[in-house]
């Protein structure tokens, strides 16, 4: 199997990712096609931290944030770089949320509100891996009930697979033993010119975005509860433009996110349909991201806090040098009732599915 292999094409040693958390191991898993094409993934959190494609002029280049080693990923100054996010990503207003008549309290580590699940939640806990063959990764974990204030069991199974067309999937399945809610998504930190020390601006990359609406926040960057149309809008995205044209437009949206750090409402036929959500293309090396999804949202995330970090084999990450489409239900839903309910009920199964799809433009 692959996985056995010491050799990888982005350069990453499994060795530098193995050690032991309360019992657990971590480790790095190569998934990989016919094309020489490459993703590495780690069982902490989750974690992507290559993503080797070719460019226009068949140049391999890394197009995703991370680390080179699991002490470095455990202490990452940005604790959800690339990770898998749960029980609930993005924000829950004050933290707080009520099922059937009772309240839950959830930690506050984003200002006033719960962000990502909590400080320990999915992206910083060592989940059960297993490597079904060169492409596949089934990653398992057990929440407990109680786990960072949510209620109920949750049993949770994320599959990546990695296809023969540069298509990487990402299957989350979840069942629960007692009524909670759940928004599961993965935080990539996208980079399509390659990082590097530094790893260039995002600014230059033209995105396409097929949502004709868009959630408003307030100064906490909880939804207001409007829904708003994008047009005449710097959030209007629906004819690809380069991200950087209003990135700091006189507008205050974008001064309360500090630029994008939005849910955009994806146009659907239908509930849970796979479909178009995004397409980002970087001119400078012809290498373009395409994403598709089931998720009724999608958080355009443009690094307005990245800090110039360090990540993989001396690259460095400053601020808007990555973009992420964080497929997703809408922000605080347990508290908005006519937003896509995030409610999952003993018995039911959750499902949900994005695909990333790399390519070439010429």
């Amino acid at each position: 199997m692959n996985n056995s292999e010491t050799h990888s094409v982005c350069g990453l040693r499994r060795e530098d990712f193995q050690t032991t958390i309360n019992g657990k191991k971590t480790d790095l898993y190569f998934l990989r096609n016919s094309l020489g094409n490459e993703v590495a993934i780690t069982n902490y959190g989750g974690a992507i931290v290559a993503i080797m494609v070719p460019d226009k002029d068949g140049n391999m280049g890394n197009v995703i944030q991370g680390h080179d080693n699991i002490q470095d990923v455990i202490n990452s100054p940005q604790p959800y770089l690339s990770t898998l996010i749960g029980r609930y990503g993005n924000r829950i207003k004050d933290g707080k949320f009520v099922l059937k008549g009772k309240e839950y309290q959830l930690a506050l580590n984003n200002g006033p509100n719960s962000l990502h699940g909590g400080p320990t939640s999915f992206h910083a806990r060592v989940w059960d891996a297993l490597q079904m063959n060169d492409n596949t990764l089934v990653l398992n974990y057990v929440s407990a009930y109680g786990e960072e204030g949510f209620t109920g069991e949750v049993k949770i199974t994320v599959v990546y697979s990695f296809s023969e067309e540069n298509s990487l999937q990402i299957e989350y399945m979840a069942a629960t033993n007692k009524k909670t809610i759940i928004n599961l998504t993965h935080h990539a930190y996208f980079s399509l010119p390659g990082i590097a020390d530094p790893t260039p601006t995002i600014e230059n990359q033209v995105c396409e975005i097929n949502a004709d609406f868009y959630l408003p926040m307030d100064e906490t960057s909880i939804p207001t509860g409007e829904i708003r149309f994008v047009e005449g809008t710097p959030f209007d995205f629906r004819t690809p433009k380069a991200i950087g044209q209003d990135i700091d437009a006189d507008n205050e949206q974008i001064k309360r996110g500090k630029g994008y750090d939005h849910c955009f409402v994806l146009n659907k036929r239908e509930v849970g349909e796979l479909s178009f959500a995004a397409r980002l293309n970087d001119p400078s090396t012809g290498r373009t991201l395409e994403v598709y999804t089931t998720e009724p949202g999608m958080q355009l995330y443009t690094d307005n806090s990245g800090n110039g970090g360090k990540g993989q084999q001396g690259a460095t990450f400053p601020r808007r040098s990555a973009v992420c489409f964080e497929c997703q239900h809408f922000p605080d839903s347990p508290n908005r009732p006519y937003f896509p309910s995030v409610v999952l009920n003993p018995g039911e199964r959750y499902k949900q599915k994005t695909i990333y799809r790399f390519g070439i433009e010429a």
